[in-house]
């Protein structure tokens, strides 16, 4: 028995280690998880693991809904009175960030634009929040420059998120070639709801049945699998996929 322990913190490890290596952590790790397989697991999972997985994204999305239903206009009104009284760059981007999460893009967009002339102008934060409220604004061309920059400068930052935006942005151009490439891209690689869902859609609105309903059968094989907890958290987007069923 003491061999097959030895065995489990060897074979954790090694899964970890495969997940430094695939998104390129640094080289350290490698060292802390062979050096010390189960204090280096332990702490890898908290430190790297965790905060990077789908359980702690969506654990983050049910809490700040839970908020904003509670209190909607706090974030933004505690934004605006930190900036009101220190004008920094770190508070000027949460102000930015909570006129957007409050569906305000136009006033997000003024904000960010002023983070994009100072000296964060390359921060990834704030190049992937300018993209989103350019898209929201329906300026296509602007999200898409902003999105292809962070692609550029920060390539392993927010994969499936930025993937997914920049179809969105192509297909808010009109280049629905491009818009395709990248949406089947983000299906494939992460295989999530939310890329499916949004491949869907698009689809739909170009009139690929075919491809929507290929897409939504994804959906219906991994909610064999769903709790309470999955549905929560998943059921905007699934009444937008609905929606636009029921439209096409």
């Amino acid at each position: 028995m003491p061999y097959l322990g030895v065995g489990l913190h060897v074979l954790v490890a090694i899964f970890f280690a495969v997940h430094a290596i695939r998104n390129r952590r640094e080289m350290y790790w490698l060292m802390i998880l062979f050096a010390f397989p189960l204090l280096g697991s332990i702490v890898y999972f908290f430190a790297i693991y965790l905060p990077d997985s789908r359980l702690q994204h969506g654990a983050n999305k049910l809490t700040s809904a839970a908020l904003k239903a509670l209190d909607p206009g706090k974030e933004l009104r505690e934004a605006q009175q930190a900036f009101d009284l220190t004008p920094s760059a770190q508070n000027q981007m949460r102000l930015a960030s909570a006129y957007l999460e409050a569906g305000d893009p136009q006033q997000a967009a003024v904000q960010y634009e002023a983070c994009l002339r100072g000296p964060f102008a390359t921060e990834r934060e704030i190049l992937f929040g300018a993209a989103k409220a350019g898209l929201q604004n329906q300026q296509g061309d602007a999200a898409l420059e902003l999105l292809l920059k962070i692609r550029q400068l920060h390539a392993d930052f927010r994969k499936e998120q930025v993937g997914l935006l920049l179809a969105q942005a192509y297909a808010l151009q009109g280049q629905n070639d491009a818009a395709r490439e990248e949406f089947s891209k983000a299906a494939k690689d992460h295989g999530s709801v939310d890329a499916y869902a949004e491949y869907a859609i698009w689809a739909l609105s170009v009139g690929d049945v075919a491809t929507a309903q290929a897409q939504r059968q994804e959906i219906e094989r991994m909610q064999k699998h769903w709790n309470n907890h999955h549905y929560a958290m998943h059921k905007p987007l699934l009444k937008r996929l609905e929606a636009a069923f029921s439209k096409a």
